[in-house]
């Protein structure tokens, strides 16, 4: 028999509708294959962004410790090379000095003061320089003259922007200071004599001492030394006056003697150049 109409289409809806079960069923594999290969290929980025950042954690971990040793490996030996900047200059000691002013020149005249200003007196200077400040102590007891002399002539200024000229770099090393000429002639316009000199002729170092000419009795003017180094002058020569004492900033001293004399040699400028650029003087109460 053949099949109506209402038959054929009542076949015909259901031959579509296995047609389109069968296309639901592929579509899911398709979908299962799809999904599948992009959690595939997630699972492989992930796996390659796991790596790239294990390996930059590596790179910095090794770089950090590359920095660690360096900054340790300098802490242990130090700086061996003395450094430069817009600041000064500086080494491994840490002290920086800046650029000195031009020495002031040839000074005023002065009158010798009364040493009995001093006497029996005790003070404290600070030294501020172009490198530092260096504090000393000065006692009138022994040379009241020289404690006269040192405080009114820093307490006028005939100090302040003065080179210290002179370097003694060998046996008995000193720094040599007090000429605001720079030229090692200068003085205040007045001299006087040699004050306190130790019997054994000994200087320890950081000593405080009247520099003067070959003239006992009016040789001392305004221009000191510091003694960096233990040192001996007999006292058959005459000796220097001690009028005081470095308390703090001996380490700017031993910058400067490590740094040599001007042109090399034991005895002249500084190659480090240091200037006093002011003093400021308390007295000590009792």
């Amino acid at each position: 028999m053949i099949p109506t109409g209402s038959a054929v289409s009542s076949l015909g809806l259901t031959l579509v509708s296995s047609k389109s079960h069968k296309a639901t069923k592929q579509q899911q594999r398709d979908r299962a294959r799809r999904r599948a290969q992009r959690q595939e290929k997630v699972a492989v980025q992930r796996q390659a962004e796991r790596k790239r950042t294990g390996q930059a954690v590596v790179v910095a971990v090794v770089a950090l410790l590359v920095v660690a040793g360096i900054v340790l490996l300098s802490k242990v030996l130090g700086s061996t090379d003395d450094t430069t900047d817009a600041s000064g200059s500086t080494d491994a000691s840490g002290i920086v000095c800046t650029e000195p002013p031009a020495a002031p020149g040839t000074p005023a005249t002065y009158e010798l003061p009364d040493a009995t200003e001093a006497e029996g007196r005790t003070y404290t200077a600070v030294v501020t320089t172009n490198c530092g400040d260096i504090t000393v102590d000065l006692d009138g007891t022994d040379a009241p003259q020289s404690v006269a002399s040192f405080l009114m002539l820093a307490e006028d200024g005939f100090y302040d922007d003065s080179p210290c000229h002179r370097l003694l770099a060998s046996g008995n090393t000193v720094l040599q200071c007090g000429d605001p000429t720079g030229t090692g002639t200068g003085g205040p316009g007045y001299g006087y004599g040699v004050e306190y000199v130790p019997e054994d002729g000994s200087y320890p170092r950081g000593t405080l001492a009247m520099a003067r000419t070959g003239d006992l009795e009016a040789g001392t003017g305004s221009q000191f030394f510091i003694v960096a180094t233990d040192s001996v002058w007999p006292p058959s020569g005459g000796g220097y006056t001690i009028f005081g004492n470095v308390t703090s900033g001996m380490e700017i001293i031993d910058h400067i003697v490590d740094a040599g004399v001007t042109g090399g040699g034991a005895d002249g400028s500084p190659a480090q150049p240091i200037s006093i650029l002011e003093i400021a003087v308390t007295e000590k109460k009792a």
